[in-house]
C-alpha cells in the first residue's frame, strides 16, 4: 500500500490507525542548541560593504498536483534540515498556469492542520478560503492570506466562483511557517492582508512590498509569532537591489521569475530555485535582476526546537502527532458545514 494512502487512512481511521503511526513513523528533525550558546544577533553589521555570499542553492522538486487546483513545485519541506530553513517549513510555488472556464470549482478540499501557519501569496487568480473557526475570505492578485492553524482547524482552499466561471491565469505561493512550542496549541487565527496594506520600498532597481517584519524604517502588517521578515520585489529595470537582513537568521531568496543573480560574485539563481545566504556574515544582501524579474525574500530567527512532522501536522514530539490525529478524528478540530 502506498504511504500516501496509509496516511489518509490514519487521518480517517480509529484507534488501530493511530497505533499504526508508530510503525510508519513520523518525520523527526532535531534542532539542538548547546547550553552555552548565546542569543542570536538580530542587528546586521554595517562595517563592511562586501555583499553577503550564497551558502547553498536548493532546487525545486518535480511538478505535482495539490488537490486539483494547484500544480506546484516544492523547494523546501518539513522533512528538511531546520538548521538551514527554520522557522520556515515548506514553500510550494504554483507557477503561472491557465485554467479554462468551468462549472466545477478546483482546489484543495477539507483538510486539517495543527502546529504551524500557512501563508498564501496570490500573484494571479483568485482563491476562496474558509475554515472551521469561521475564518476565511477571498484573496486576489497582490493579496496574502495568513492562517494560524496553531491548536488545530479544518479548512479548504478553492478557486473562487468568479475565477472558475471566467477562467484565467493562476499563480500562487504557499509558505508554511513553524510556531514555537509555546504557541502550537494556541487559538487559531486568520489575517486577510490586501495588496493596498503593504508598504512599498524602492531598493535600487527594484520595488519591494513588505509583508511581515522590518525592512529599513518600515514594518509589514502581518502579525507573527517569532521574529520574521518577508517581502517580495520586482525589478522595474535591469539593475541591482541592496538591503540588510539580520546576521544569524536563516535568510532565503526564491526566484519567482526572470534572470536573477544573488550575493557576492553574482551567483545565478534559476526560476524556481532558492538561495540560502551565509548566516554567519553581515553586510548587505545584493540581488541583480533583469527587467520584470521577481523574487520572494524570507528571513527568520531559527526556532531551536525539535521538529516532528506528519502530513498536515507539525509538532515537537511524536506523541503530540498521535494526539493531533486523535483530535482530528474525534472532531475536536471542527468540521466545515
Amino acid at each position: 500500500m502506498a504511504e500516501g494512502t496509509t496516511r489518509r487512512r490514519l487521518l480517517t481511521g480509529g484507534a488501530a490507525a493511530v497505533t499504526a503511526l508508530v510503525g510508519l513513523g513520523a518525520t523527526s528533525r532535531l534542532f539542538g542548541r548547546s547550553k552555552g550558546t548565546t542569543t542570536m544577533q538580530t542587528q546586521t553589521s554595517t562595517t563592511t560593504v562586501t555583499p553577503r555570499s550564497v551558502e547553498r542553492v536548493l532546487s525545486a522538486s518535480s511538478e505535482h498536483w495539490v488537490g486539483d487546483g494547484f500544480r506546484v513545485r516544492s523547494v523546501i519541506s518539513p522533512n528538511g534540515d531546520p538548521r538551514v530553513q527554520s522557522p520556515f517549513l515548506l514553500l510550494d510555488h504554483a507557477a503561472r498556469r491557465h485554467f479554462e472556464p468551468a462549472t466545477a470549482r478546483r482546489g484543495v478540499g477539507e483538510h486539517p492542520h495543527r502546529g504551524f501557519e500557512t501563508v498564501t501569496f496570490a500573484y494571479r487568480g483568485e482563491i476562496e478560503h474558509r475554515d472551521s473557526t469561521g475564518g476565511g475570505g477571498l484573496i486576489g492578485a497582490g493579496d496574502v492570506q495568513w492562517m494560524t492553524a496553531a491548536g488545530g482547524l479544518v479548512h479548504e482552499e478553492m478557486h473562487s466562483r468568479e475565477f472558475t466561471a471566467k477562467g484565467g491565469d493562476m499563480e500562487m505561493v504557499q509558505l508554511w511557517v513553524n510556531l514555537p512550542a509555546k504557541s502550537k496549541m494556541s487559538a487559531p487565527g486568520y489575517q486577510s492582508l490586501l495588496a493596498a496594506d503593504f508598504p512599498r520600498l524602492t531598493l535600487g532597481a527594484a520595488r519591494a512590498r513588505l509583508i511581515a517584519g522590518a525592512l529599513g524604517t518600515e514594518r509589514g502588517p502581518a502579525r507573527t509569532h517569532s521574529p520574521i521578515t518577508i517581502f517580495d520585489l520586482e525589478f522595474g529595470e535591469t539593475g541591482e537591489a541592496d538591503f540588510e537582513l539580520p546576521t544569524g537568521w536563516n535568510s532565503l531568496v526564491f526566484n519567482l521569475e526572470g534572470d536573477v543573480r544573488v550575493g557576492d560574485g553574482g551567483r545565478p539563481l534559476r526560476p524556481g530555485d532558492l538561495a540560502r545566504l551565509d548566516p554567519t556574515r553581515g553586510g548587505p544582501v545584493r540581488l541583480s535582476g533583469a527587467k520584470d524579474a521577481r523574487v520572494l525574500v524570507l528571513s527568520g530567527e531559527p526556532i531551536a526546537e525539535p521538529v516532528v512532522s506528519y502530513g498536515p501536522f507539525v509538532m515537537n514530539t511524536q506523541e503530540e502527532i498521535v494526539q493531533a490525529i486523535r483530535d482530528y478524528q474525534s472532531g475536536k478540530m471542527g468540521r466545515l458545514g
